[in-house]
């Protein structure tokens, strides 16, 4: 288990470092900051001064190379837009993103696995087919289509949710759908595989023929020994969620998180907002890869009692 978690470590770490580098070259592709942090009026002299002052005359591997001193120094610079620590920033978008992927994620494990147990154990009913007709639904409406059509129908024609920010728990509602939507449809069908594999299995006939009720065995029995590979595609679903989900639906909803500062960074171009705050949305999907990675080797007998090979 220890060499396990070593090596889950190392991986994070090297993970981490190449996306840091990938990440300043690909903000580098999008063109120059110059046309967002200088005005038309300003003189050439003062253009000259905020040129130096940002390090933009300076060859690429040359600012690649004082990124990434400063970086490991804990210095993330300025915002070219708004002149602040790019770091104070991203900190007050983390917490409202942090809800948000709270709310999705218990709405998906409330909805998803009911239904994925009920789809197998109702496998030849109409029940059943009810079930993964709505699976695959999720599947193939995309999320900012859902969007669209929830604040049409739930905000402009029944007047009955608000479409921007985070103030009230009602705010809530309709990014939390958008967002859980398509985690429910791949959870709720692997629940629905993972229960499949173990309803047949001998154990699952010696709990029926002890005369457990059915609810026991399912539950009990069945649902725990499933419970491995639910855990893993949970993991997966969440740090997709965070790495890319969010930012479609926050930018819809002007939900005040990471999403929406990424899209706006985008835009004006702001190197050091957009390159922290992908960094951080990066670390959060390594941690939780991480986790399920370590939390899967010790639910796994074999895994914990072989060192993780």
């Amino acid at each position: 288990m220890l060499g396990n978690a070593l090596r889950i470590l190392l991986r994070m770490v090297l993970t981490f470092f190449i996306i840091v580098t990938l990440v300043f070259f690909a903000t580098r592709l999008s063109g120059s900051p110059l046309d967002f942090v200088i005005g038309e009026g300003m003189s050439a002299e003062d253009r000259a001064i905020m040129i130096r002052y940002y390090e933009l005359d300076r060859p690429i591997w040359d600012q690649y190379r004082a990124f990434m001193a400063a970086f490991l120094d804990g210095q993330f610079g300025l915002s070219f837009i708004e002149r602040r620590p790019v770091a104070e920033m991203v900190v007050e978008r983390l917490w409202p993103s942090t809800q948000l992927l709270i709310s999705a994620t218990v709405a998906t494990l409330l909805v998803a696995i009911p239904l994925g147990i009920i789809a197998a154990v109702w496998r030849k009913s109409w029940v059943g087919s009810a079930v993964m007709a709505l699976a695959f639904l999720g599947y193939a409406v995309p999320n900012f289509v859902l969007a669209v059509f929830l604040v049409l129908v739930f905000a402009f024609w029944l007047n009955w949710l608000p479409v921007v920010g985070n103030g009230t728990p009602a705010h809530f509602i309709m990014p939390t759908l958008t967002l859980a939507a398509a985690m429910i449809a791949a959870i709720m069908r692997f629940t629905r595989n993972a229960m499949l594999d173990v309803l047949g299995q001998d154990y699952m006939r010696t709990a029926r023929a002890k005369g457990l009720p059915e609810s026991a065995v399912i539950l009990k029995h069945g649902l725990r020994n499933a419970g491995i590979t639910i855990l893993s595609v949970v993991g997966l679903q969440v740090a997709a969620l965070a790495a890319s989900g969010s930012v479609v639906v926050e930018s819809i909803f002007a939900w005040p998180g990471i999403g929406d500062l990424l899209v706006n960074a985008a835009i004006r171009r702001d190197y050091p907002v957009l390159q922290f705050a992908v960094l951080t949305v990066a670390l959060a999907v390594i941690v939780i890869n991480a986790a399920v990675d370590l939390a899967y080797a010790w639910a796994d007998p074999r895994l914990r009692h072989s060192g993780g090979r």
